[in-house]
């Protein structure tokens, strides 16, 4: 009799641990179960639809600086699994990738369906069983296996179980877990941007800014990046680590906090106090409105002045001390109020789930239950934004499935 093996969740993690277990172990019976009517549902719409597949980073030490939570326990995953693996595996099954300038990696197609087809492929060829549908309840531990019940009031026996039910927004998205009494640590999100709905800065959206530095006031929270002016805020890669690092200090906040921006990022407030006569000589005649010397794109720069109090059409060579002081300040230090956050629908992020030190991350199994595994976002895990998250599902997966065959010899 084949053993039994059920993958609960039809993501990235689910996809890659059915395949992990098959690719190690040809003689079980592998069965995943997605509760909704799409397979791989995070994967199609990711990357704005193309699937930022991985990150071209491949030491270590420099990887694991993109995980805010899970850095210690992601080390011994990392070590059997790297990006480079995720690289030459997708190649290997016939699916080619292309790194960016900002070392994100791409397929060459630039469509998520074809990371999809892949995983369908690959699944379908090792003989995975796919249930659409098919929602847990509940899994309890009886004589060395695990009873999984479902809506439908189905009841499947399986030998070894894996879970991979992606992050839940909600601590009633694991209520199908509960009867195992695992630690689970509250989930709230990561990865999201921020409201400003009562600062007028929202009514110039679009303008992107290639580097600032933004801080929350009161708490040790900083970040240098891109910046992107919304309809609603402030978002990019300043704003999505910022959200990701304190992603619990922001929730206890209610989302209600004071952000600085510092417009120029390389600059210290000496060094522009410094450079203010030179402009003021260098330009004279020419409006403050006309002449930017700060390399501010030209619908911020005219916000800007007139928010902080100087006149658009004043000579340089005008500018009055408090003007000057004005100037300095909101560039180093200008302060804006969020009221909420807006997350990506179904892309969102959540810092929480299963409890680390339920897990050994060598092997990805429960401490508690010999033959549960988890893998992905079901975990107290969570990576930045650029390819990190599906990283961690990958490695993940992969090992989760690949230990499984040890586990399997008792049977």
């Amino acid at each position: 009799m084949k053993p039994k093996v059920i993958v609960i969740g039809g993501g990235a993690a689910g996809f890659f641990s059915a395949i992990s277990v098959t690719e190690h172990f040809s003689n079980a019976e592998v069965i995943l179960l997605e509760k909704t009517s799409k397979l791989l549902s995070k994967v199609k719409i990711s990357g704005g639809g193309r699937c930022n597949v991985t990150h071209a980073c491949f030491q270590l030490k420099e990887l694991l600086l993109n995980y805010p939570r899970g850095q210690k326990e992601l080390r011994k995953v990392f070590n059997q699994w790297m990006p480079q693996d995720t690289i030459d595996w997708f190649e290997d099954h016939g699916l080619l990738l292309k790194t960016e300038e900002d070392n994100r990696i791409f397929p060459i197609s630039d469509d998520s369906q074809s990371v999809i087809d892949c995983l369908l492929k690959t699944a379908q060829k090792l003989k995975v069983q796919i249930r659409i549908g098919a929602e847990v309840t509940q899994i309890t531990s009886i004589d060395n296996q695990f009873q999984i019940k479902l809506k439908n009031q189905e009841t499947i026996l399986a030998d070894k179980v894996i879970v991979t039910t992606g992050g839940s927004p909600k601590l009633r998205g694991l209520h199908f877990i509960a009867p195992l009494g695992l630690e689970i640590i509250p989930p709230v999100p990561s990865l999201f941007t921020f409201n400003l709905p009562e600062e007028n800065i929202k009514e110039i959206p679009g303008i992107s800014i290639p580097k600032v530095k933004v801080r929350i006031q009161g708490v040790k929270l900083q970040e240098e990046g891109s910046l992107l002016i919304t309809h609603w805020g402030l978002s990019a890669f300043a704003i999505l680590r910022l959200s990701a690092w304190g992603a619990r200090i922001l929730h206890d906040l209610d989302y209600q906090a004071s952000v600085s921006i510092q417009w120029l990022a390389d600059r210290n407030e000496e060094t522009i106090r410094q450079q203010l006569p030179h402009f003021q000589e260098e330009f004279k005649q020419r409006l403050i409105k006309n002449k930017n010397p700060f390399s501010l794109p030209q619908r911020l720069w005219q916000f800007l002045i007139n928010r902080w109090q100087i006149p658009e059409e004043k000579p340089w060579q005008e500018l009055s001390k408090k003007e000057k002081n004005r100037l300095m300040n909101g560039l180093m230090n200008d302060n804006y109020q969020m009221n909420g956050k807006t997350t990506f629908k179904e892309e969102f992020v959540t810092c929480g789930g299963v409890s680390r030190a339920e897990i050994n991350f060598n092997t990805m199994e429960s401490k508690k239950y010999k033959g549960l595994f988890f893998a992905g976002e079901v975990l107290d895990i969570d990576g930045l934004t650029g390819g990190f998250n599906f990283q961690a599902a990958w490695a993940t997966g992969y090992v989760a499935g690949k230990n499984i065959l040890e586990s399997m010899k008792e049977i």
